[in-house]
Parts: C-alpha cells; sequence; structure tokens
C-alpha cells in the first residue's frame, strides 16, 4: 500500500505505460488470433475527432492520442476505482476495466453510428479481455511498485 508520504503518481505512470504496452501487444498480436480481429482504436479516435472536433488526424496521430490516454487516463482511472470503492488492486482494475469497456463500446462507438455495444460480436468481445486485462496489469504492477521503498521508484 502507499506510504502517507508516497505519491503513488510515478508508480502509476509507469504501470499504465506497461498497461498500455500490453494492451497494443494483446490488439495486434493475439487478438488476431483469439477473435480473429486486430484491435485498432486509433480508428475510434480518428472519428471522434472528426466528428466533434472537426480535426483530419493522422493514423499516428490518432494512435498517439489513444496511446496517451490509455497509460495515464486509464491508470487514473484504476487509481480512481480503487479511492471510491475501497477495493483491493486486483478488484479495482478489473471494475476500471469493465467501466472503461463500456465507455468504448456502449457510448463512444454508438457515437459513430455503430449499433450499441457492437452488436456484442467478436470486437467487442476482444475489446472486453483488452481494457479489462490492461486495467488488471496497471493495477498490478502499482501494487507491485506501491510495495517498493520510494527510493527504489523512477
Amino acid at each position: 500500500m502507499d506510504t502517507p508520504n508516497q505519491s503513488p503518481l510515478p508508480a502509476l505512470a509507469l504501470a499504465g505505460l506497461i498497461g498500455e504496452l500490453t494492451f497494443e501487444a494483446y490488439a495486434w498480436l493475439a487478438s488476431p488470433v483469439l477473435f480473429g480481429v486486430k484491435l485498432e482504436p486509433a480508428n475510434l479516435v480518428i472519428g471522434l475527432s472528426k466528428k466533434l472536433l472537426g480535426l483530419d488526424l493522422t493514423y499516428g496521430a490518432a494512435f498517439a492520442v489513444h496511446f496517451l490516454i490509455g497509460a495515464l487516463g486509464f491508470a487514473a482511472m484504476v487509481y480512481l476505482t480503487k479511492r471510491m470503492t475501497q477495493l483491493g488492486y486486483f478488484g479495482a482494475g478489473a471494475l476500471a476495466g469493465v467501466i472503461l469497456w463500456f465507455v468504448a463500446q456502449g457510448i463512444l462507438a454508438p457515437l459513430m453510428g455503430r449499433s450499441f455495444m457492437m452488436g456484442f460480436g467478436t470486437y467487442t468481445q476482444s475489446s472486453f479481455v483488452g481494457h479489462v486485462g490492461m486495467t488488471i496489469v496497471i493495477a498490478m504492477v502499482w501494487q507491485k511498485l506501491a510495495r517498493r521503498p520510494a527510493k527504489l521508484l523512477p
């Protein structure tokens, strides 16, 4: 557990980076084998930025935006879920992942004209594994780092 004088931010930032890298490996390598679909959330960022902001982002720029949201925003969501629910690290990670999966598939995808939860097809199922897996990784890495002496944290 974090000590009172130790900020959780360095551990969360590193955990978020590791979680996002894990998600990308899953999305590009494991998901096509397991579900037959490659997860490319950058396409959602492209569509939302065009629809909501009138911006035409390149795939690379949208990937960078999603990467930052994943690394920093998802870590923040795990932190907030843990603090608000008082769940343990694993439970907070799993709950945060379910919430973020629902936001992506149940709210943001329909904003782009897709069906609710994209019909619960293979993309949505793989997205569930990706979101929940990523936030559990973030939570478990954060737990490991939070238990280390402060002088060893980045």
